[in-house]
């Protein structure tokens, strides 16, 4: 399979540690179809990796699973173009385990970009952003579920971009929405 054209890019879905509707630190639950879904979406704008991070065992055997069925199982040859989108998607167990395997299958940290649905002091913006990442450097984007990324994860990030606004002041999009989106600000090609 060829490199994606972003391959020095990875993802990261992160379903700890991340906040519940109290503020309170958590492990969010992995679905489905954020891991079909978000695999699609990376491969579409060509990513190098996108990695499930949830240190429940249960959770990471389900990713496991569906992983399976689509790389090596029945849908491998029912569904070609989900397999596709798959064979660059693993769950691991912690960010600090995704950032580990990165720096030795690249030689080189990541630099990593945190996403946040409100204004942080240190937001950069898309131009910004899409600017930075034609370096050439190893980048994680770093996507948090339920309520967001604990604060450490925001504090201690190379960057964090500014949040998606819509025309509205409701700002809760399903996680998969955001990730589409943020790609294709930062990879879209504009016509």
């Amino acid at each position: 399979m060829a490199e994606g054209a972003h391959s020095n890019i990875h993802l990261a879905l992160v379903h700890f540690p991340v906040y519940n509707k109290a503020g309170e630190v958590v492990v969010s639950s992995v679905t489905t179809l954020d891991v079909h879904d978000s695999s699609r979406i990376c491969r579409t704008y060509g990513i190098g990796a996108l990695y499930i991070v949830t240190p429940l065992k249960t959770q990471q055997n389900l990713v496991g699973r569906i992983i399976s069925h689509w790389k090596t199982g029945h849908g491998a040859t029912y569904n070609p173009t989900r397999k596709e989108a798959l064979l660059k998607t693993q769950v691991i167990n912690s960010l600090e385990d995704v950032i580990a395997d990165i720096t030795e299958r690249f030689g080189q940290k990541p630099k990593t970009i945190v996403t946040h649905a409100r204004e942080h002091s240190r937001s950069i913006g898309y131009e910004g952003m899409r600017k930075e990442l034609k370096k050439e450097k190893q980048y994680l984007l770093v996507f948090g579920t339920g309520w967001g990324l604990e604060q450490n994860i925001i504090r201690k990030a190379d960057f964090v971009l500014n949040p998606i606004k819509g025309s509205e002041e409701y700002n809760h999009l399903p996680v998969r929405a955001a990730i589409a989106i943020i790609l294709d600000r930062l990879f879209g090609v504009l016509r």
